[in-house]
């Protein structure tokens, strides 16, 4: 008994499995060096991005994301890295770096909320 709505979920959850590979294979192996050259975060100050653990890696990738997408947000984790990214102009940033950051985390957050929608459907048809 699966509806069409499982199966749009379950699609939609694996595009995004599949985005996120392949988002992510691109931001971390080839154009990171090009990314942090770019949006300078802070962090960056201290040590090199490849010096970081993955997990610091990936959350100065997420920061890009939130400033990259909701440039005007003020609150919880955005502001945070709206505030430590304030001297980064969305709109100045090129397409090429911008889509592997927001392919990335985009696919990922999306992703998630496919997945529980898909835990959801198949808890309430079991």
């Amino acid at each position: 008994m699966h509806s069409p709505a499982m199966a749009m979920a379950f699609s939609l959850f694996v595009l995004c499995f599949i985005t996120c590979s392949l988002s992510g294979i691109v931001l971390f192996f080839f154009k990171s060096k090009q990314i942090n050259a770019a949006m300078k975060h802070p962090y960056l100050q201290h040590r090199t991005f490849k010096q970081y653990p993955l997990s610091i890696q990936a959350a100065i990738m997420l920061d890009y994301f939130f400033r990259l997408m909701f440039p005007g947000t003020r609150l919880w984790l955005i502001g945070n890295a709206n505030d430590l990214l304030e001297h980064v102009d969305p709109k100045k940033v090129p397409l090429s770096l911008k889509w592997p950051v927001v392919g990335f985390w985009g696919s990922c957050w999306l992703g998630l909320i496919a997945m529980i929608a898909l835990w959801i459907m198949l808890y309430v048809g079991a």
